[in-house]
C-alpha cells in the first residue's frame, strides 16, 4: 500500500523561477534524516549549559511525539539525527518543538539573544529527508555518528559524549526492513548517482 505523504513549504507555489521549491515531505512509518544549524553557523551551543538543554528538550519532545532516534550527533552550531517516525503528525510536531524550546531556552543562556535561532539566509530552519532504502540509510547513519571526526572534534564516536546512539545501524536498518519503513518509489537524485 502507498504512503501517504503530505508536503508543506513556504509558498503553495511548486517551483519558483523555474527551479523546485524547497519543502518538508511528512509520512507515517517512515525513516528520516534531520539536520538543523543555528543562524550564521553561530556556536551557540557550544556551552555544556546548552547542549544538556538540546538533550533535554530532545529527549522530552522525542517521547512526546513518537519519534525513535537512530543515532544523534550535537556539535557546537548545528545537529544531525537519523530515526523513526512513527506519525506525519507527529513529526509535524517534533521540530517546532524541538527548535522553539532549545531556542528559548538557550537563548536564555547566552549574553545577547539570537533572532532567527535555526533560521538559514534562504529562511529554511531545517533540511530532512524520507529515507529511500537501506544503502542510504546506512550512508546517512555513518554521516551522522562521524560527526564529531569530520569537525576535529575528535576520532572516535564512542569518545564523543554529544554522539548518542540508541539503536546500532544493523539492527535499525533490518528493523526498518520489517515496518516498510523507507520510501523507494521517489527518486533521490544525490543518490542515484552513486550507484
Amino acid at each position: 500500500m502507498p504512503k501517504l505523504v503530505t508536503k508543506t513549504s513556504a509558498n503553495h507555489d511548486e517551483s519558483r523561477f523555474g527551479k523546485h521549491r524547497f519543502e518538508h515531505w511528512y509520512a507515517d512509518n517512515q525513516v528520516y534524516f534531520i539536520t538543523a544549524r543555528c543562524r550564521d553557523r553561530f556556536p551557540a551551543l557550544a556551552s555544556t549549559e546548552a547542549k544538556a538543554v538540546f538533550w533535554d528538550r530532545f529527549t522530552h519532545w522525542s517521547n512526546e511525539c513518537g519519534f525513535v532516534p537512530w543515532v544523534v550527533s550535537l556539535l557546537d552550531n548545528h545537529y544531525h539525527l537519523l530515526g523513526y517516525n512513527r506519525t506525519a503528525d507527529g513529526l509535524k510536531r517534533f521540530i517546532p518543538r524541538l527548535h522553539g524550546s532549545v531556542a528559548k531556552l538557550v537563548n536564555d543562556l547566552l549574553p545577547e539573544r539570537r533572532q532567527d535561532f535555526w533560521r538559514d539566509d534562504k529562511g529554511r530552519e531545517f533540511f530532512d529527508g524520507c529515507i529511500r532504502n537501506p544503502k542510504q540509510a546506512q550512508l546517512s547513519y555513518r554521516y551522522t555518528l562521524t560527526q564529531c571526526r569530520r569537525h576535529g572534534v575528535c576520532d572516535e564516536p564512542k569518545d564523543y559524549p554529544h554522539t548518542h546512539v540508541y539503536l546500532g545501524c544493523e539492527r535499525a536498518v533490518k528493523r526498518a526492513l520489517e515496518l516498510d519503513a523507507f520510501l523507494p518509489d521517489v527518486p533521490y537524485q544525490r543518490y542515484q548517482r552513486r550507484r
